[in-house]
């Protein structure tokens, strides 16, 4: 860590919170992540060397602890006052990040979008008691990367890069950019779905619940009207 040489509480903050990826960590953190897995998940880009170098560093200056896993190998890692304090901080960048930054095309990972709703967003009680399997295509990302699944499975989601082994119930075709201004609550599903931008194929019941499972989709009250599947 670099050091501003200055008593400024300022910029004794900005060594710790402006090194890359930390307030990332500490986001994931915040949003309930406690393995040093799913803090991965949510930094798409972070190599697992980095990462660790930084949960060192979070830890010596007393933003995170950790402890031993009570079974298996690893560690848990927690928030401690300090880092919980640190959500104002977090907050406030969301919201000026939200006001005066633009979207852009590089800022539409879907992996990212899909881990936010399993992490954070995700509805565990409007989720089917039954196993759902949901395919998305993202047209506009490359091959390797243009399909992910959503397992849901005893009231809870995860995320899968690869198919994960289960007959599919939905196939969602969208686009990344159209997938986060949902997601972000700036365009609704049912006006996407209109408008063409979302398509989905399987049973109608399922392809109408599947925007409540999503928090932010709680309002979007349309898109039981307007979804057509096949």
């Amino acid at each position: 860590m670099r050091s501003y040489g200055q008593y400024c509480p300022i910029a004794r903050a900005a060594e710790i919170l402006t090194e890359r990826w930390t307030p990332i960590i500490v986001r994931n953190l915040m949003a309930g992540c406690t393995t040093f897995g799913q803090i991965s998940a949510g930094a798409p880009g972070l190599s697992h060397s980095l990462l660790t170098q930084r949960l060192r560093f979070l830890e010596r200056v007393g933003v995170i602890q950790t402890r031993p896993k009570r079974s298996g190998h690893g560690y848990v890692y927690e928030l401690t006052k300090s880092g919980r304090d640190l959500q104002p901080v977090l907050w406030g960048m969301r919201d000026w990040g939200e006001k005066w930054l633009e979207l852009g095309d590089e800022h539409t990972n879907p992996a990212l979008v899909l881990w936010a709703w399993c992490t954070t967003y995700l509805a565990r009680e409007r989720l089917p008691g039954d196993r759902v399997v949901i395919r998305f295509e993202f047209a506009d990302q490359p091959a390797d990367a243009r399909c992910l699944w959503l397992l849901i499975e005893d009231h809870d989601a995860e995320v899968c890069k690869h198919h994960p082994g289960f007959d599919e119930d939905l196939v969602v075709e969208t686009d990344a950019r159209t997938f986060a201004l949902w997601h972000m609550k700036h365009i609704e599903w049912a006006d996407a779905l209109r408008a063409g931008r979302i398509r989905i194929t399987g049973p109608r019941s399922l392809a109408r619940a599947l925007p409540t499972w999503n928090r932010r989709g709680f309002q979007d009250d349309e898109a039981n009207q307007a979804t057509r599947a096949g």
